[in-house]
C-alpha cells in the first residue's frame, strides 16, 4: 500500500514538474509596440488586454495614426508591428514588409442623423455610380442628384486627410486610389465621424468600428450608415438591408453579401519575420486563442485554413 502511494506521489510530482517547467519556459516579459490603422486599433487594444492577463510582465504600447504611419513605423524600426488596413504594396514588400492577416472588417458610407432627406436615403441607398460622382468626378453637388428628391440642399463631401486604409479601400471600390478622392480632408476615423455628425448635409465614410457602438451594437448616435444599393435598382431590397446592428453587418460581410471592397482584410506588419520571441508569440496567440475576441469586438474572423497559413509564416 505504501509503495503504491509513493508511486502515485512520484507520478504526480513528475507531471507537476513538467507542467511547471513548461509554464516557466513560456513565461514572457518585455515590451511590444504597435502603431497604425484606426481600423485595427480597437481590436489591437482588446488583444493586448487579454494577452497581458496571461503574461503580466509584458507591456504593450499601441497608438493609432493611420495605416500609412503603421507601415512606415514598422519598416523604419520604430515599432514592432504596424497596423495596416489595406493590401501591402509590392514596393513595401521589397523593403521588408512581412504581413500577417489577422481579421476582417469593412468601410461604410455615413451621413448625419439630422440629414433633411434621411428617410429617402435609407430607403433608396447609395448607388455605386452616385458614389463615384460624389468622391471621384465631383459631378454631384446637391442631395437631389444622389437620390432624386426635391431637395436642392448642397452636398458636403468629407474624406480622410491622413494616409489610411479606409480611404484606400473606399477609393478601390470605385477603381481608384486614396489620392483620387475628393472632399474636405479630416484626420482619423473619429474626426471624420464627428465632422459628418455635426453637418446635416455632410457625407463621409468610416470603418464599421467607428460607425457602430461596441456596447449596444447599434449605430453611433448622431450618424447613420447609408446602405449600398448593390443591385443598382434604386431601392434597398430586404436582402440588402443589413445595417441596423453591427451583428447584422458583420454577418453580411462574412457571408459575402457586402461587397469587397469595401470589405477588406486587416494586417499586422513586421519588418521581416519577427525576431523577438515576445512579438512572435503575441502574433501566434492572436492567430489562435486571440481569435475568440474578434467577433465580440466587432470584427470578422478569418477562416481556420487562412489562420493556419498565417501562423506558418512565423516559422515557430
Amino acid at each position: 500500500m505504501l509503495k503504491k502511494s509513493f508511486c502515485f506521489v512520484f507520478v504526480f510530482l513528475l507531471i507537476f514538474s513538467k507542467e511547471y517547467i513548461l509554464h516557466a519556459q513560456q513565461k514572457l516579459e518585455g515590451r511590444i509596440t504597435l502603431s497604425g490603422a484606426f481600423a485595427l486599433y480597437p481590436m489591437a487594444v482588446k488583444w493586448a488586454e487579454e494577452f497581458k492577463k496571461l503574461h503580466p510582465d509584458v507591456t504593450i504600447d499601441i497608438s493609432a495614426g493611420g495605416a500609412g504611419k503603421g507601415i512606415t513605423d514598422a519598416l523604419g524600426g520604430m515599432v514592432d508591428l504596424g497596423m495596416v488596413s489595406r493590401e501591402i504594396y509590392p514596393e513595401e514588400t521589397k523593403k521588408g514588409a512581412y504581413p500577417f492577416a489577422v481579421a476582417k472588417d469593412a468601410v461604410v458610407p455615413v451621413v448625419s442623423a439630422a440629414n433633411p432627406i434621411l428617410q429617402e436615403l435609407l430607403k433608396k441607398g447609395l448607388k455605386k455610380e452616385a458614389g463615384n460622382h460624389i468622391w471621384i468626378t465631383g459631378q454631384f453637388k446637391t442631395w437631389n442628384q444622389v437620390v432624386k428628391t426635391s431637395s436642392n440642399a448642397p452636398l458636403r463631401v468629407y474624406t480622410r486627410s491622413d494616409a489610411c486604409g479606409a480611404a484606400e479601400v473606399w477609393a478601390k471600390y470605385f477603381g481608384k486610389k486614396q489620392e483620387d478622392l475628393l472632399g474636405s480632408g479630416v484626420f482619423g476615423d473619429p474626426g471624420l465621424a464627428l465632422a459628418v455628425k455635426k453637418d446635416p448635409l455632410g457625407i463621409g465614410f468610416n470603418n464599421i468600428g467607428y460607425a457602430y457602438d461596441h456596447t449596444t451594437k447599434r449605430q453611433v448616435s448622431g450618424i447613420r450608415v447609408l446602405p449600398l444599393d448593390i443591385n443598382n435598382n434604386g431601392v434597398i431590397d430586404p436582402e440588402e438591408n443589413f445595417y441596423d446592428t453591427m451583428d447584422q453587418l458583420i454577418n453580411a460581410i462574412a457571408t459575402g453579401k457586402y461587397p469587397s471592397p469595401p470589405a477588406r482584410e486587416l494586417y499586422l506588419v513586421s519588418k521581416s519575420i519577427p525576431q523577438k520571441k515576445i512579438v512572435a508569440e503575441f502574433v501566434r496567440w492572436i492567430l489562435s486563442d486571440g481569435q475568440k475576441y474578434v467577433y465580440e469586438t466587432g470584427y470578422i474572423a478569418l477562416p481556420k485554413e487562412r489562420l493556419a497559413l498565417e501562423t506558418k509564416k512565423l516559422g515557430l
